[in-house]
């Protein structure tokens, strides 16, 4: 049943059918529930979403891009509320910067988790793309760049054209090690995010630090820089976590302490690894901070109540200024880069070395 065959049962105009559907306010209400109740009883469900955007050539959906499993979307409390300041922005739909075009009011969000591939990049009908999570040099973030389509990177390396918002994830873990140095600390932990590349310490507990070679996880290669930076004199010893879940984070801290019984502080690269790590030091009957001082990175909702020492990220804004970035783009004006502040907040997880 098409929308031709309707107004043919009517008889009235094919404008007039697609108007109750797309134009109400040019019909009566009358005219309207009339054309609709008989579009019901044919069999006609309205016209086609996807024909409609390729007239419109916008489909009003931007997607997000990661290379997690869907639930990380959910699972992880950073990544849930940078989506939902993402969301909160450009569903408003107005740029914060004057002259950057026209509005884009009511977008929506398409979540395409790629763990497996780019495929749901290939096939995606969006408007533009938001590179959440994806390695340097991946097929993934190929992928992406290759639509050719209004995209914002997240936490990347600059690329020409493209929309950037990033933090200043070297200078907060610098801060955060140079806090353990100064407490006395010379053994240290790191309990690292993903390196995205392969390493031959990646698969040992208490191995050496990774190297700074190319590719892998922007983040993970920053943060691994500012660690070493505020703790130059100090043992840094080394395990990848493969997901970023309290669980990992305890199994990855248990193996490094015991690997390494002589570390008296922890370097986690998020809040949620942190949480594992305390979680392991008292099934290992280690004391908080008396045995084992602990630090998280981002801050979450919920930190301050386990007392963590933390590098503060601005995430909710982060969020915004990304939505900001692909609204810009869309209207035309390709944005600025921006990075965002981090600051250390010490809380009682941490304390001088015994």
């Amino acid at each position: 049943m098409t929308l031709k065959a309707v107004a043919r049962h009517l008889g009235v105009s094919v404008a007039t059918v697609s108007n109750a559907y797309n134009r109400p306010d040019q019909l009566s209400p009358e005219l309207r529930a009339r054309i609709l109740d008989a579009a019901r009883e044919l069999g006609y469900t309205g016209p086609d979403p996807l024909a409609r955007s390729l007239r419109r050539g916008r489909t009003g959906v931007i997607g997000v891009v990661y290379d997690a499993p869907l639930d990380y979307a959910f699972a992880d409390p950073a990544a849930a509320l940078f989506l939902g300041h993402v969301a909160q922005t450009i569903q408003l739909g107005r740029a914060a910067a004057p002259g950057q075009g026209a509005t884009f009011q009511g977008l929506n969000l398409l979540l395409l988790a790629c763990p497996l591939g780019p495929d749901p990049v290939h096939t995606a009908s969006v408007d533009g793309f938001i590179v959440y999570c994806a390695a340097e040099g991946s097929e993934l973030l190929r992928a992406v760049l290759g639509r050719g389509l209004p995209t914002v990177l997240v936490d990347q390396h600059p690329v020409p054209e493209v929309g950037l918002v990033g933090i200043e994830d070297a200078l907060g873990a610098q801060a955060a090690a140079a806090h353990l140095t100064a407490l006395g600390h010379t053994q240290i932990g790191v309990l690292g995010l993903e390196l995205g590349r392969p390493d031959p310490e990646a698969g040992r507990p208490g191995g050496r630090l990774p190297g700074s070679q190319a590719g892998g996880y922007r983040t993970t290669a920053e943060r691994l820089r500012g660690y070493r930076q505020g703790a130059p004199h100090a043992a840094l010893f080394w395990h990848e976590t493969r997901q970023n879940t309290p669980e990992e984070g305890e199994r990855g801290a248990a193996a490094l302490l015991r690997a390494q019984p002589q570390i008296t502080a922890l370097l986690c690269m998020s809040d949620v690894l942190a949480q594992g790590a305390l979680r392991a030091a008292q099934t290992l009957g280690l004391r908080v901070p008396a045995d084992l001082s602990v630090t998280g990175f981002d801050d979450l909702p919920g930190s301050a109540a386990l007392g963590l020492t933390t590098v503060w990220q601005p995430t909710g804004n982060k969020g915004e200024a990304v939505g900001q970035a692909m609204l810009a783009l869309l209207g035309g004006q390709p944005p600025a880069p921006v990075t965002l502040p981090t600051r250390l907040v010490v809380r009682g997880s941490t304390g001088p070395r015994l």
